[in-house]
């Protein structure tokens, strides 16, 4: 086994957005910093981060209902979907930076300006969006969103979803011309081609096998190559775990007390996707709904207009399933092996307050292509099943943690595991992630590296003006930022 004579200053594991992301600040921040990439893959972006493995929505809280439920007085709270929308705003900043500097290709190549809608049917739920628009039409990250309950203003909006519709329907949408569609894959990529541009090494079809703490407090990182199996090793002051459903395997590995407590809970997904130029031509729009009752939340059914490579689909779904596997090109073996002696009791928690999610996956496993078709012909009555074919979601694990009342914990969304001295941490959970990466690696870079952090805020200021502070309460700089960022990028504002 080999070990670099001289540490390098960072370790990347995992070839997706995250890493991609994080490691383009470090560069940006810190150029002198030597930074290594792994990735197991003979490739960058070919798992949660592939295009086709996700619906590149460009997380903004516009159309997602569920970040935005109805209480049980019916009322509706927008702080949730504020927050993610500030995110948002962040990552926009930065892509902005990068693209006028030239760091970046032409935005067109990795995000487009889409229009985001939610449409909903039966009168209960045209009564919640109307609440639910009224909570956000006055705040200023949301400016621009309009609500309809006229068939013919959402048939001007998306004239599939109300072509062939029975009459009388009651029916409702909303539309937020500034949406967008973003093509993660090909932003992973053009950041990764910065770092390695810049001093950075990335190495494919390497595997990393363990994380070994040294008394100077830098890493052992231990891999393999996937061809012939070599092992070998490499030391690092500072290692990030950005690989996904395998990240917490390797933090287990590490042995760090802030891993302790929490597992993965593994859920699959398929899409259903055309290509026919006739039919992508009639949808310019990602259109949400609400989700079926027990999904989770990651399952609401929406009708996505995609860019890749230039070309033009549409993707419905997704339809959740049970996989133990914590990675699309995993083993099935990943869910009984991240079993801990730590993590079992709020694992078998989970499992007991989460039958019915259970059930319902597992039903999904089993579903028909012709059920699925009819949730399909549900949100587009016109659907001709020989337009449409399936293809297979990016696998997704949720967190599982300890819980002081419950004993433990579902939790949909990401969490940021760091180690007491900052030396290591690791990204666990799923959606919102990649929308939401920049203002996620930023806050990690503030855990792990407080020492540089001060002397950095001049440029991170230079990179994304609104930094520290809440562009939805200050609305003059929240026009201002978001129309600075449109420009750039070429958004519909």
């Amino acid at each position: 086994m080999t070990n670099t004579a001289k540490p390098v200053d960072v370790v990347l594991i995992g070839g997706g957005i995250m890493s991609a992301t994080l490691g383009a600040l470090i560069k940006l921040l810190q150029p002198d910093w030597s930074i290594e990439v792994y990735e197991q893959l003979g490739a960058v972006a070919l798992e949660s981060s592939n295009p086709w493995n996700n619906a590149g929505t460009g997380h903004a809280a516009l159309c997602e209902l569920n970040y935005m439920p109805e209480a049980a007085d019916g009322s509706v709270e927008p702080s949730k979907a504020i927050a993610i929308n500030e995110q948002f705003q962040v990552s926009r900043q930065l892509w902005s930076f990068l693209i006028k500097q030239g760091l970046l290709q032409e935005p067109e190549s990795f995000i487009n300006s889409t229009p985001h809608m939610t449409f909903v049917k039966g009168e209960k739920n045209v009564e919640y969006l109307r609440r639910r628009y009224e909570a956000l039409v006055n705040e200023p990250l949301f400016a621009g969103i309009e609500f309809s309950d006229d068939p013919r203003t959402i048939y001007g909006w998306a004239p599939l979803l109300m072509r062939e519709r029975e009459k009388g329907e009651k029916v409702a949408a909303t539309r937020v011309p500034a949406g967008t569609d973003v093509d993660f894959g090909s932003l992973t990529k053009q950041l990764f081609s910065y770092i390695t541009g810049n001093g950075g090494h990335l190495f494919t079809g390497r595997s990393v096998t363990n994380l070994t703490k040294k008394r100077d407090g830098s890493w052992d990182v231990s891999f393999k190559h996937l061809v012939g199996g070599t092992p070998a090793q490499v030391n690092a002051k500072f290692v990030f775990v950005g690989a996904g459903g395998g990240a917490l395997h390797l933090l287990q590995k590490s042995g760090i007390p802030e891993i302790r407590g929490f597992g993965g809970f593994p859920i699959s997904g398929e899409f259903l996707r055309t290509d026919n130029p006739a039919v992508v031509r009639e949808h310019q729009a990602k259109v949400y709904g609400k989700a079926a009752v027990g999904a989770p939340p990651m399952s609401v059914p929406h009708l996505d207009k995609r860019v890749v490579d230039g070309e033009g689909s549409l993707l419905f779904g997704p339809y959740a399933g049970f996989s133990p596997k914590f990675l699309k090109s995993g083993s099935w073996l990943d869910l009984p092996r991240s079993i801990r002696p730590h993590n079992l009791g709020p694992m078998l928690a989970v499992a007991r307050d989460n039958l019915d999610l259970m059930k319902y996956l597992i039903g999904e496993v089993f579903a028909s292509r012709a059920k699925k078709m009819k949730a399909l012909q549900e949100f587009m009555p016109t659907a001709d099943p020989k337009d449409w074919y399936l293809i297979t979601a990016g696998q997704r694990v949720q967190v599982m943690k300890k819980d002081k009342k419950k004993g433990g914990v579902l939790q949909f969304g990401t969490e940021v595991i760091t180690s007491a001295d900052g030396s290591i941490a690791g990204l666990l959970g799923a959606s919102p992630g990649a929308s939401t990466a920049v203002p996620i690696m930023l806050d990690l870079i503030w855990k792990c590296f407080p020492e540089q952090y001060t002397g950095w805020q001049p440029q991170l200021k230079k990179m994304i003006p609104s930094l520290g502070t809440k562009l939805n309460e200050t609305p003059v700089s929240a026009k201002k930022e978001i129309a600075a960022t449109a420009s750039v990028l070429q958004i519909n504002e």
